[in-house]
Parts: C-alpha cells; sequence; structure tokens
C-alpha cells in the first residue's frame, strides 16, 4: 500500500487482538466453534482514524498465523497504511470471552510472548521516517515488555516533532494495575494528550475525583487530560481549565470499541482543526469543547452498531464534519469553566 504524505497523517502504534466468542449455532457435540473478530485498542483506534477521512499509518508486528491475516485484512479495508509493520513468528493475542445467560462476558487472555509485545530497538528505528503529525500509543503495548521500553523510547525521540497520544486502556486481566501507575507519570511527561475512561481512572487512581486527577497529571507533564464518562459524556482538562460534553443520545447495542473510537474522533478533529504537530500551543477551551464532541458523536456512533465496527465519515452528522464547525454558548452546549484550578500553579509550562 501507497504510504500516505499528508501534513495531517496520524501514525499508531500498539497491538491486535483477536476477540473470539463461542459460536452455539455452529458448535456440536464434543466441538466448540468459536467466531473470531479482528480488534486491540490500538488497531481500532487506526481503523477509526482512517475511516473519518485522516490519513493514519498503523505500527504493530503481525504474527505469520490466520489471526494475523485478518487484522492485517481489516485494517487494509479501512485504508489505513500498514508500512513499517512487521511480520512476525510469534503468535497473535487472544481473548475468549464466556458470556453467562446475561450476556455479561468474562475473558481469558492468551498473550505471553505474543507477537505484539517483542518490539525491538532496530525495529522500532526503521519506521521512524514518518510525516505524521501525531502519534498516539497505549494499551498493553506500551506496558508489557520486553516491547514496551523500546516504544517510550520512540514517544521521546518522535515527540521532538509531533504530538503525542497516549491512552493506557487498562487491562487488570492481563497486567496488574500497578504496572501502569508505576509507569504513567513517564507516559505524562511523554504525552500531550492522555485520553482514558472512568474505569481506567479508578484502577490507576482508586479514590480520587476527576479534577485532582487531572491535576495530577497535568503537573506530570499531561497538557490536554481527556476521562470519558460512558452515558455520562467526557471531561476534558487542559491545563487546568475544564469543559464537560454530553453524549449524544442514541439505541445502545454494545460499548465495544467506544473509547477506541472516541480517540480517533478527538485525534481526527484536532488534526482538522490544525492543532497536531506540536506542543498544542493554540489549542483553546472552545475547541477542546469542540473536539469533544465530534469524539462524543464518534464514539455514540460505534456503539449503535454491534462490535468495534466505528462509521465512516459519510455516515456522520455534516455539522461533525465541517471544519468551520465552532463553539458557540447555548443552553445545550458543553459547560465550560473558564477559571484554573486551585492547583493550576502546579501544572507544567508549555513552552
Amino acid at each position: 500500500m501507497t504510504r500516505h504524505r499528508s501534513p495531517s497523517s496520524v501514525t499508531v502504534l500498539g497491538e491486535c487482538v483477536a476477540d473470539t466468542f463461542a459460536d452455539p449455532g455452529r458448535s456440536g457435540l464434543g466441538e466448540l466453534a468459536l467466531r473470531a473478530l479482528p480488534g486491540g485498542g490500538p488497531a481500532n483506534t487506526a481503523v477509526a482514524l482512517a475511516r473519518l477521512g485522516t490519513p493514519t499509518r498503523f505500527l504493530g508486528r503481525f504474527s505469520n498465523d490466520v489471526f494475523g491475516t485478518l487484522f492485517r485484512d481489516r485494517l487494509s479495508a479501512s485504508g489505513v497504511d500498514l508500512t513499517g509493520s512487521v511480520s512476525a513468528p510469534e503468535p497473535s493475542t487472544l481473548a475468549v470471552a464466556d458470556l453467562d445467560e446475561t450476556g455479561q462476558a468474562t475473558y481469558t487472555f492468551y498473550a505471553d510472548s505474543a507477537a505484539d509485545w517483542q518490539w525491538t530497538a532496530d525495529e522500532l528505528a526503521a519506521t521512524q521516517q514518518d510525516d505524521a503529525v501525531c502519534l498516539h500509543t497505549g494499551s498493553l503495548a506500551l506496558v508489557r515488555q520486553p516491547g514496551a521500553g523500546h516504544i517510550e523510547e520512540r514517544l521521546a525521540t518522535a515527540r521532538e516533532h509531533v504530538t503525542v497520544s497516549v491512552d493506557p486502556n487498562v487491562r487488570p486481566l492481563l497486567v496488574p494495575p500497578s504496572a501502569y501507575q508505576e509507569r504513567l507519570p513517564r507516559w505524562c511527561a511523554l504525552a500531550d494528550i492522555l485520553r482514558l475512561s472512568e474505569d481506567d481512572l479508578a484502577l490507576l487512581f482508586p479514590g480520587a475525583g476527576l479534577e485532582e486527577a487531572c491535576d495530577t497529571w497535568h503537573a506530570a507533564g499531561a497538557r490536554l487530560v481527556v476521562i470519558t464518562l460512558g452515558g455520562r459524556g467526557a471531561l476534558a482538562s487542559l491545563d487546568g481549565h475544564r469543559v464537560t460534553v454530553p453524549t449524544p443520545a442514541i439505541d445502545i447495542v454494545d460499548t465495544v470499541g467506544a473509547g477506541d473510537s472516541f480517540t480517533a474522533g478527538l485525534l481526527h478533529r484536532l488534526a482538522a482543526l490544525g492543532h497536531l504537530g506540536g506542543r498544542l500551543d493554540r489549542l483553546s477551551l472552545e475547541e477542546v469543547a469542540d473536539a469533544c464532541s465530534f469524539a462524543t458523536h464518534v464514539a455514540a456512533m460505534t456503539c449503535s452498531v454491534p462490535g468495534s465496527n466505528p462509521p465512516r465519515a459519510e455516515h456522520l452528522a455534516t455539522s461533525f464534519l465541517s471544519v468551520e464547525r465552532r463553539f458557540t454558548k447555548s443552553a445545550s452546549t458543553p459547560t465550560l469553566v473558564t477559571q484554573p484550578s486551585p492547583n493550576r500553579a502546579h501544572a507544567r509550562a508549555v513552552p
């Protein structure tokens, strides 16, 4: 595939996961049929970005097994550039869901020594030539060794010329939250944008309020912190100035991939507004509200269909696609908190 060359392209670095479910209709006595769907937080974000129209490059390590082919096909079909990705001898990461009578899932992961975590310094060095304005990563690839340390080094190098975005996407069944907690200050020091869910917050910072968490992560280095709140929308904090946005009303089928789609919507909108490529120096709180409103719309559309199947640009409301769309105050607009928090003085000064 031809490599994208665009001033607003985004590179995503991370894992793919095969989400497998029992298929009772094809199972029989003494056998269990499984249905496998391509997933993984970073891969989902790359797919959503490309479908929205942002030129997107995905850096992953694809196993040579059948799941690796499934991952490649999904990303390519969505228009994602796979230049720089690695063909790997290790197996793919699998997540097997066991559904109870209410439809709730319990997952078993098969991830030890999987291809996704085996990045080497030489492999990542070969991907350095990049025209992107943003490098996004997170989830398991940023915390599982031996590759995690090499990815952090890539972030440190990349932030000299691109905006860095991180989504911790905590997975306690595979990695204890303490491992994320230990590395999170380092990620904040490298990241311009930190996006996480309220569930992530509960695991990373037990007992902390939203604003306390935002101030802590600002002080560690992240300029823009966005916490998604499920059906209650999202809270964004730009250097301690807050804005909350609601979630659009929609009939929910499931929430698989909603957070990944939100991240894609946020980055797509910030790129369209011309704010990616540096330290977000010119970004205003009104534009943060605009980007988050767009992101909640993308996430809501993902929740309206089964699985992680984010919308394409042509399926979104025209008002959310126009680069000229701007934040205006009205009864239905996001709520702005224009004064800095009491701990604002502890936030990092951005050059």
